[in-house]
């Protein structure tokens, strides 16, 4: 039996696919046939394949946590172009932000499903290298493909590859899950790290903008960060990562609930490259779209354990309280740099679309 070996992360082998004769996907890859079997076992399972995968199923029975009694689930679906960007990619991003949809219910990732729909005349080698981005990234946040579907549709369908995730973790038994309604007036809000990067890497890519000094996206998982938190036995009212729509329409969300949250612009984290593009763009950067950002709702006696928790990670360095929780309706304010206090609402519509 010939050992399977996984290739280190940022080594990209040549695509397994037979190039010269299936340069770019066809719609026979989708039909069914002899095609799509090469197309998955080939370009996917060399690359994905674990116990759960390895089963060839219509699914995958996932076995239970010890000590964990509760199930979470999430599903999302991934557009963005370009499909790379600085920072990341399409076949990241669908891993991390599923990953970070579950750890902000404070459950332990542990398997995901992904669905590819492949635009006819897509180029192999672009497919191989999503795929290796997708291993990669399942290996970073400790997570499987447990099962999966490919779709192929006709050229000008879909912009080359959209993909869908569905992912399954597991939430200590003991363990209250974050809620908006568990949000009580005097705790304190912890911000993960600065903010709008993601958005502006993607519109950067995508319109040839070029910066002195570049701006990566911050896609990242937030499981690591998550699971410190609990272990440190800080007491999560909420948690919420910062996507579509950035902190201020995540604050809105929240706020929701029935409480007053209000936040200071002088504490926000924001790159000097970032708050320059958004000045030139007529961006609001509070709104921009994050993908390794997020928010974590404590009691201020937990704060400072908080920040300290999230800083001792890489992609935590610059967390920090920016705000609290008030008495009062719902409602998002935020004190300005000069002085005056103004309203953060929800916005009517995204100011980047497609981004994630």
């Amino acid at each position: 039996m010939t050992e399977k070996r996984t290739p280190p992360d940022g080594f990209v082998p040549a695509c397994p696919v037979p190039i010269p004769d299936y340069p770019r996907v066809t719609l026979a890859h989708g039909g069914g046939g002899r095609l799509m079997h090469d197309l998955i076992e080939r370009m996917f399972v060399e690359l994905l394949d674990n116990e759960l995968l390895g089963q060839r199923h219509d699914g995958a029975v996932v076995p239970p946590v010890p000590g964990s009694g509760r199930i979470a689930i999430t599903t999302d679906s991934y557009v963005v172009s370009p499909l790379f960007f600085p920072g990341g990619d399409i076949g990241s991003m669908a891993v991390y932000g599923t990953v970070n949809d579950l750890s902000m219910c404070a459950a332990h990732p542990s398997a995901l499903t992904l669905g590819l729909i492949l635009e006819e005349g897509l180029e192999m080698e672009l497919l191989w290298r999503i795929v290796q981005s997708i291993a990669a990234a399942c290996r970073r946040a400790g997570v499987v493909i447990a099962t999966g579907d490919t779709k192929v549709v006709e050229h000008g369908s879909c912009d080359g590859i959209y993909i869908n995730t569905a992912g399954i973790g597991t939430v200590p038994d003991g363990l209250d899950p974050p809620s908006p309604r568990r949000v009580r007036p005097g705790d304190s809000i912890v911000l993960s790290g600065d903010l709008g990067r993601h958005g502006i890497a993607v519109m950067a890519a995508r319109q040839g903008i070029r910066f002195d000094s570049p701006v990566r996206s911050d896609l990242a998982p937030l499981n690591g960060m998550v699971s410190a938190l609990i272990e440190r036995g800080i007491e999560l009212h909420c948690l919420r990562d910062l996507t579509r729509g950035g902190l201020g329409s995540a604050l809105n969300e929240i706020a929701t609930a029935g409480i007053t949250l209000t936040v200071d612009e002088a504490l926000i984290p924001i790159s000097e490259p970032v708050r320059g593009a958004c000045e030139i763009l007529g961006f609001d950067p509070l709104y921009v779209a994050n993908e390794g950002r997020f928010i974590a709702i404590v009691p201020e006696s937990a704060a400072e354990d908080c920040v300290r928790t999230i800083g001792s990670f890489e992609d935590g360095r610059e967390a920090r309280v920016v705000g609290r929780a008030i008495e009062g309706r719902p409602l998002v304010t935020m004190k300005s740099m000069i002085g005056p206090e103004r309203v953060l609402d929800m916005l009517s519509g995204e100011q980047l679309p497609r981004i994630c």
